[in-house]
């Protein structure tokens, strides 16, 4: 099984084909010596924990972010552009496997966390076609959307606050709705879909400005076991070492090479996302496809076949094909190398526009390009946000199971907080189940749980 490193020459995805001036950069000739921070990846995670490291801090820290590849060149960058909280299926699958609580808690968080994404894109002013759309939990087979039903059903006699954000649409008017064929139930709540690159490149852009010291292309081979003398951890680079008083792991699926702690708790899986770009404008009324962004399930509630997010240029930025490649666990389960397709996804797409949407039999699409991405993984389905168990100055933000855009924003200024001002993890406003501990890692190893508890997305 492939070590949990960035590889290199990774495929490219079509958000990475506007690349901004910093994608390559390195703000000095060599790595600094000795810093207060140094956060490990410059994805949404770590340019989230610049930017609130920074925000409203007089201190004056010194922070350098190190990335193996190009900026955003992880698994923010090769989405498929949705800010979607998982408002039902989601719910109803944490709440089975860790009660209504947690669910309620984790659901609501999302929320919170879309709302800051967009309030952020909006203070400063950031250019990412962020778009508002109504979006689905969609089931196309009959006994699995009868489950659905009933889940729904039982859901609705719970305190469950996401669900007045949720529309239920039966059998009789599901198609209609999604523009799905064969739909056989729906559930549509709010979301968005955006351009991931740019608002990970504004944010960095930022942190730049303010003397963030950014270095690419700077792979982080090993971390000291323990702090030296001077309560410094060591990082060691294929461009010499560094040292740092702080050091944040925001480097997700490959959170393990560098922690072996993480090794049972986050574990890399290989998933797919392509555009597709009608060659001529369908016949009407097929072009006004009725929802902006959609999952489509095969089963309730742990399987989404497909999802897709619609663009302003009319493209469709679809990901998933999972029922091609998921018996075959060595393309995908704990697999880094997004240097290549998972062959089997391929074709699946060429044909998916007729496949899926009402009327689009006759339109001729094009596959315009086709990429892979390294999810993190966390085994018991939430993140690992906080201080490392028994090692003071290390700080986790991983594993965000493929699912990091309604979550990361918030975890990351929650995980800020505790570092700059030594706020207790109960105060962040970070869901009491994403917080990483000995026990919580020791549990995960007992139980050997080598999957997620509830949803298996295909999400990048």
């Amino acid at each position: 099984m492939a070590s949990p490193f960035p590889v290199p020459n990774a495929t490219v995805p079509y958000w990475r084909t506007e690349l901004h001036e910093l994608d390559s950069h390195r703000s000095t000739p060599e790595i600094p010596e000795k810093q207060d921070i140094v956060i490990i990846g410059a994805g949404f995670a770590g340019a989230a924990l610049a930017y609130y490291l920074l925000k409203d801090n007089p201190s004056k820290l010194s922070i350098t972010i190190l990335e193996a590849r190009e900026a955003c060149s992880g698994a923010t960058g090769r989405n498929g552009g949705h800010l979607r909280p998982d408002l039902f299926v989601g719910v109803a699958s944490r709440m089975q496997a860790q009660g209504l609580e947690t669910a309620n808690e984790a659901g609501l968080f999302e929320v919170a966390n879309a709302k800051a994404v967009v309030e952020l894109v909006n203070e400063e002013n950031i250019d990412c076609d962020l778009r508002q759309v109504t979006t689905a939990d969609m089931f196309v087979d009959a006994a699995e959307a009868s489950k659905a039903m009933k889940l729904w059903d039982t859901m609705s006699q719970l305190d469950c606050p996401t669900l007045k954000d949720v529309t239920y649409h039966g059998p009789e008017e599901a198609e209609k709705v999604t523009g799905i064929k064969d739909a056989k139930v729906a559930f549509t709540y709010p979301a968005h879909t955006l351009w991931p690159y740019k608002l990970v490149m504004n944010l960095l852009a930022s942190a730049v400005k303010q003397g963030v010291n950014l270095q690419t292309h700077t792979s982080v081979l090993e971390v000291s076991e323990t702090a030296d003398s001077e309560e410094l951890w060591t990082l060691s680079t294929p461009r010499g070492i560094t040292k740092a008083r702080r050091v944040i792991f925001a480097n997700n699926a490959y959170i393990s090479g560098l922690l072996s702690e993480y090794d049972d708790a986050i574990y890399g899986a290989r998933g797919t996302v392509c555009r597709i770009v009608p060659s001529s404008p369908p016949q009407p009324p097929a072009w006004e496809i009725p929802l902006g962004s959609c999952g489509l399930e095969s089963e309730s509630p742990d399987k989404i076949e497909s999802y897709y997010g619609l663009r302003p240029d009319k493209s469709i930025m679809v990901g998933g094909a999972r029922s091609t490649f998921y018996t075959k666990r060595e393309l995908w389960y704990r697999n880094f190398d997004d240097s290549t397709l998972i062959e089997p996804a391929v074709p699946y797409f060429e044909g998916w526009a007729a496949r899926t949407f009402e009327g689009w039999e006759e339109t001729p699409v094009k596959v315009d390009s086709v990429w892979t991405g390294i999810m993190g993984y966390s085994a018991d389905d939430a993140p690992h946000i906080g201080p490392v168990p028994s090692k003071p100055g290390l700080y986790s933000c991983a594993g965000f199971n493929g699912h990091g855009m309604p979550n990361v924003l918030l975890c990351a200024k929650g995980l800020a907080r505790i570092i700059k001002d030594g706020c207790p993890f109960s105060e962040t406003g970070v869901p009491g189940c994403y917080e990483t501990s000995a026990a919580r890692l020791r549990k995960i190893s007992e139980t050997l749980a080598g999957s997620s508890t509830g949803r298996v997305r295909t999400d990048i």
